[in-house]
């Protein structure tokens, strides 16, 4: 095993990224485009808005004709018509001394470039307005093309798609999206001790809680879990669970457990027979999560994780998310939030490792002020601590911990 339990550090693991290629593109009706990463650019088809329109109640009118108007002194203007919504603006032309009447939304009529509110006019006859108030060409409306001209790039390649995307897609008529495909990540849990959570648990063993969290971190970046249950502590079985997971297809295959130098942990050797695998990294200088495995068949990720589910989850968002989302297309980056913070207290650490201290945040009454990060301590297979924590406060691997009321960098979860 010439790989075996060689540490290198988080910046060289995310380095060996650049094995791995983005998935295929695929299409898709803009109504599944939700969450979704674009595949390619999108430019403007044709003009947003396709026409020049009012965004008031009022009359449409030539800017020109309301200068100098004052209540004092008031603009008279002919009612040329009426912009009825839904009709085309461009039947009516406006004359010099001429205003038409619209509604928010219509389309402005010929020669109009502005829009009078409706609360700065008064009708003494049904074919006449008075205007109090002056109007600058442009005001009140919004010119053909402003939003996005044709050719415009309205959204680009690796972007999320928000509702409001999808709103500006449906107004240009884009009804079929080129995304990139969901990857797929079949997770495995390893060990004689587990039980499936709907099964109560005999004496000595313990309920599967990787499969579910593993599966809830995958769907919640983009990605399509598999959960393939639990398999013992077996290296034939490993072998057998990681061979069907490949065909499923799975882009990804997390396994958890068995990823350290203990006796009965078949994960490295598991790995290591996979046809045309190569394990490319045994051990990272972090803490938690030192043992991770990353072997590579194909285009697909086979990751060993920690068995402890915190360790477990500090892997996951530093490792396996920020990869989950280059094969998704939103390229290699973890996509989680980083803030600022001080520390509530002294908090211990190691020179040559990286640390991430689960902690918790405390927000003062001065908004502008960044919160305290109390950390959350307690033995690594407890999950209280990680239930209350609300990220990962990072220590660099050149410091040797921090004192209490220093700055510091904390990762948020999702």
């Amino acid at each position: 095993m010439k790989n075996f339990f060689r540490l290198i550090s988080s910046r060289d693991f995310l380095e060996l990224y650049d094995r791995f290629a983005p998935l295929d593109a695929e299409i898709i009706p803009l109504a599944k485009g939700l969450g979704r990463i674009l595949a390619a650019d999108v430019t403007a088809p044709e003009p947003l808005p396709p026409f020049s329109r009012s965004t008031m109640d009022g009359f449409a009118v030539r800017a020109r004709d309301t200068f100098g108007c004052s209540e004092s002194e008031p603009a008279l203007l002919n009612i040329a018509g009426e912009i009825v919504m839904g009709r085309s603006g461009a039947d009516l032309t406006l004359a010099p001394g001429q205003a038409a009447i619209i509604w928010t939304g219509g389309e402005l009529p010929v020669n109009a470039d502005g829009v009078v509110m409706v609360e700065y006019t008064n009708q003494p006859d049904t074919g006449t307005v008075e205007i109090f108030r002056p109007v600058a060409p442009g005001e009140n409306i919004i010119r053909a093309g402003e939003d996005f001209p044709p050719g415009a790039t309205v959204l680009q390649k690796g972007q999320q798609l928000r509702p409001q995307d999808l709103g500006v897609l449906a107004g240009f008529g884009i009804i079929e999206l080129q995304v990139a495909r969901k990857p797929v990540a079949a997770i495995i849990s390893t060990g004689d001790e587990l039980a499936e959570p709907c099964r109560q648990p005999e004496p000595g063993k313990i309920r599967d809680i990787n499969s579910t969290t593993l599966a809830a971190l995958v769907e919640e970046c983009g990605g399509i879990a598999v959960p393939l249950g639990i398999i013992g502590d077996d290296a034939g079985s490993m072998l057998a669970a990681c061979r069907r997971a490949l065909a499923l297809p799975a882009d990804m295959v997390l396994l958890s457990g068995g990823s350290s130098v203990g006796r009965r942990d078949f994960t490295l050797q598991t790995l290591e027979q996979l046809d045309g695998s190569e394990v490319l990294a045994h051990g990272v200088s972090i803490r938690p999560g030192k043992p991770t495995i990353l072997a590579k068949t194909g285009n697909a990720a086979l990751f060993g994780l920690p068995g402890h589910v915190g360790s477990a989850i500090v892997v996951f968002h530093l490792f396996v998310r920020p990869l989950l989302r280059k094969l998704g297309g939103a390229g290699l980056t973890s996509g989680l939030r980083l803030i600022r913070a001080v520390t509530a207290e002294q908090i211990p650490s190691t020179i040559g490792r990286e640390d991430f201290v689960r902690v918790a945040l405390e927000w003062g009454e001065d908004a502008d002020s960044p919160p305290r990060a109390v950390p959350l301590y307690g033995k690594s297979g407890l999950l209280n601590p990680l239930v209350r924590a609300d990220g990962l406060l990072i220590i660099n691997r050149d410091t040797e911990g921090l004192d209490r009321g220093e700055p510091a960098e904390v990762m948020l979860f999702p």
